[in-house]
Order: structure tokens, then sequence, then C-alpha cells
């Protein structure tokens, strides 16, 4: 595979509900763990579901982290998509753990890119790329 990007995938489990039901909180530790990844924050959105959960995401400029909490379980579902080198998920992922009260938290980290024979990471948006526009869609 050409490498373009890392893809962690967390199940966060023996998290405190009542965090995990706090939209603000749970947006500010998810903006907090992308600092510490060393990401570039675009833009952030989250939602608080009735009676009770969270969903949200922060685009970054090398892709995108996002939290989904089910607090009547004491789990949340976090992915933390990076696309270059400059960036460390697993900084992101050690300090949401840990502002989400987690007891546990088991990561699994996919490879994003290219399919290929070979493996090598590539470098992420080396050259400017000029694409035309089409106006509408339709």
């Amino acid at each position: 595979m050409k490498v373009l990007g890392r893809h962690l995938i967390a199940e966060y489990t023996g998290c405190a509900p009542a965090i995990l039901n706090d939209a603000s909180y749970v947006e500010e530790s998810l903006l907090e763990a992308v600092r510490q990844s060393g990401a570039t924050i675009v833009r952030s959105v989250f939602h608080h579901y009735a009676p009770q959960g969270v969903s949200g995401v922060v685009v970054i400029a090398e892709s995108h982290m996002s939290v989904h909490t089910w607090p009547e379980y004491g789990y949340a579902a976090v992915d933390f998509f990076t696309c270059g080198q400059a960036v460390d998920p697993y900084r992101a992922n050690a300090c949401l753990a840990e502002k989400l009260g987690c007891r546990q938290a088991i990561v699994s980290e996919i490879k994003r890119g290219i399919p290929s024979e070979t493996d090598e990471v590539i470098s992420h948006k080396p050259i400017a790329l000029t694409v035309p526009s089409t106006g509408t869609l339709g």
C-alpha cells in the first residue's frame, strides 16, 4: 500500500456517563486532543441527542477526528484519521481517553492509502493540483 494516512479506531469503555452526556465537555476534550496531536483545527460540529449521547467531529487540515458516545453504557466510539507524518494520532487518543475517564481503550490502526504491491509512505499533497470546475452537479 502507498500509505497516505493512519486511521485509529478506538473503543472506550468504563467512561463516566455524566461526562459522555456533556456535549460542551466532550467537544472541548476532543479539541484538546486534536491540539495535543499537533493537528490543525478547521472546524468542529457537535450534537447532543435526546435523551442522551453526543456525536461530534473535528475537521482538521490533516483529515478528521470524531467521537460518538453512549452514556447509558459508559461507551464511546472514536476515530482519529490523520494524513501526513506531522500529526500523532496516538497522542490524541491518550489525551481523549484520559479526559473521558476511560477505564479501557481498545485501539486498532488501519493504514489508509492507495493499494499497491509495495509498501511505502507517500507524501501527502506533494504538488498543487488544479481541478477544473464543472459548475453545478447534474
